[in-house]
Parts: structure tokens; sequence; C-alpha cells
């Protein structure tokens, strides 16, 4: 799974998020918001290279329910940020919009993987 799109899309997005927060602490904007975003924002990424240590398969999707979650999060600070104007329209656009790939791609494999594991 290292080598999966999830995996490579998931560290994609954890380097964007690296950026944004180090655009929002140069710019000196939220930054208690922006260490929340770059915490969840990052932990997908390594919750899904977790899983490809997974012990069962059980912990495999445990840990993947983890990088779901972050997704989530991450999603809610995102669009927080946008609500408050500390993000431009275009830029949450489209950050957001490969967060919330990376939730689908994330529930997708989870879902497979109960029914495989039934």
């Amino acid at each position: 799974m290292a080598d999966s799109i999830v995996a490579q899309k998931s560290f994609q997005f954890a380097i964007r998020v690296v950026r944004l927060y180090m655009y929002l602490k140069d710019h000196k904007q939220e930054f208690i918001l922006a260490k929340q975003l770059v915490r969840s924002g990052t932990s997908i990424g390594a919750n899904t290279e977790e899983a490809v240590a997974a012990q069962s398969k059980s912990d495999f999707i445990h840990k993947l329910h983890i990088a779901l979650k972050e997704a989530r999060e991450t999603s809610y600070w995102l669009r927080l940020l946008h609500a408050v104007e500390l993000i431009e329209t275009a830029a949450f656009e489209s950050i957001n919009r490969d967060c919330v790939e990376l939730q689908k791609m994330l529930s997708s494999i989870i879902l497979t993987s109960k029914r495989n594991n039934s």
C-alpha cells in the first residue's frame, strides 16, 4: 500500500498542508488554527503509512479509520479558516477538494476491507 494512490495522495496533501501552515505563519495569521490544521492534515498520511504495517486486517481498518477521522477534522479546519477569510476561496476550494477526495478514497478502502474481512 505504500505505493498506493491513497498513500501518494495523502503524502502530497500533507505537503500542501505544511505549505499552507508556513504561509499562514509567515503572514502572522491565526497561529492556533494553523497548528490544528497541520496536525490533522499531516496525520492522514501518517496513519495511512501505519496501516501498511498493520498487525492484522482489523488493525489495518482501524488505522484507516483514524486517517479518515483526521481527514474530516482537516476539512473542518479548512472550512473554518476560509469562513474567517484567512484562506482565499480559490485556494480553499483546491485544497479542500483534495481533502474530500482523500475522505472518499479512505471510506472506499475501509468498506472494501470490511467486506473482505467478513
